[in-house]
């Protein structure tokens, strides 16, 4: 039987601060997040080969790719993530030698969910590859490497926090300084508020997946721009910022309706923000949720569509969830989780 590696990498949930994450903002300003892991995932599948090809396939997009081993695969719009993770780990940590391998994978959620899929997919392959090759990466080196494999070899626009909880995990208060320094801050929350939490939130899926890159541009335009309207943009942003620190209190404190107040105002300053993160659809879904029980409710991620993310009553959760299911879209219960990425050898 062949070596088989596996990993997987679970996807977060944006609790405050979204977008502060991004450049030029984190760098000009300084960006905080507070975010929290799940129990969906990206999961990859790796074994070596010894026929010099190399296969990929993603079993939730449909998509494969397959060729013969080479130092540097050409990156075209199929499976762009696996060979970014393949041509960085050739280059830095092989010598340049190519490596001949299958690798699949699937994630629980789907793209332009909001949940920080693609970057975590990153993750989770090169968390794979670690395993393999017994690469000597911690925590902070794999989060900057899937950062700099996304963005800059990649240029992929999108932010930073993605990478940091998909590969430490748990609750965390996540600083962005100039210069790609990163501080993470693991919150120890307790069990009960934990369970509060659960109990009081849901996910619904608007059944629209967002191009959070475009997104993400046009937030990127906003914040360098010198239109009449730009100083009241950058407020927004800052207002998104201050969110994460309030958030971050009421969650240890468990203030929990400190915890909805922060949520629908930061939702408000995220809109206000920038152009795309909301739309008819989505205030339509906002309008519906506040009418049957919700408290507070916001888009996971760069916004357009995907998840959204309902705060309400637990004794008003069944009747809000009936409601929802009955508009075609998904609604799903979910778990926090404490560990990042993971690899194992079958």
């Amino acid at each position: 039987m062949p070596m088989i590696i596996r990993s997987r990498a679970p996807l977060r949930l944006g609790l405050a601060g979204g977008g502060t994450d991004v450049s030029p903002y984190c760098d000009l300003y300084g960006g905080v997040v507070l975010n929290a892991t799940v129990n969906l995932f990206a999961h990859c599948t790796l074994i070596p080969r010894a026929d010099g090809k190399v296969k990929f396939r993603a079993a939730d997009r449909g998509e494969a790719f397959e060729g013969d081993a080479a130092p540097a695969l050409a990156v075209d719009n199929t499976l762009a993530l696996h060979k970014g993770v393949y041509n960085r780990v050739v280059r830095e940590f092989n010598g340049g030698k190519p490596l001949s391998l299958e690798a699949h994978t699937y994630s629980d959620a789907p793209a332009g969910s909001g949940l920080g899929t693609s970057s975590t997919m990153v993750v989770a392959i090169l968390k794979a590859y670690t395993e393999w090759l017994q690469l000597p990466l911690g925590e902070y080196d794999t989060a900057r490497l899937a950062y700099e494999i996304e963005r800059k070899d990649l240029q992929l626009a999108g932010g930073r926090q993605d990478q940091y909880a998909a590969t430490f995990g748990g609750f965390n208060f996540i600083e962005f300084e100039k210069g790609d320094r990163v501080i993470v801050n693991p919150l120890r929350v307790k069990k009960w508020i934990l369970n509060e939490l659960e109990s009081s939130l849901a996910l619904y899926f608007t059944g629209v997946s967002r191009d959070s890159a475009r997104i993400i541009e046009q937030q990127i335009k906003d914040t360098t721009s010198r239109a009449a309207d730009a100083d009241e943009r950058l407020k927004q942003m800052h207002l998104v910022k201050k969110s994460a620190y309030t958030m971050k209190e009421a969650v240890l404190k468990g203030d929990f309706k400190g915890f909805a107040d922060t949520l629908r105002e930061g939702w408000e300053a995220k809109k206000r923000s920038s152009s795309g993160i909301s739309n008819p659809h989505i205030e339509e879904c906002y309008d519906l949720i506040m009418r049957n029980g919700g408290l507070a409710a916001k888009v996971s991620g760069a916004g357009g569509g995907g998840f959204m993310m309902i705060y309400c009553d637990p004794v008003e959760k069944f009747h809000l969830v009936e409601t929802l299911k009955k508009t075609g879209g998904r609604v799903h219960n979910f778990h926090f989780t404490k560990d990042g990425t993971e690899g194992w050898t079958v």
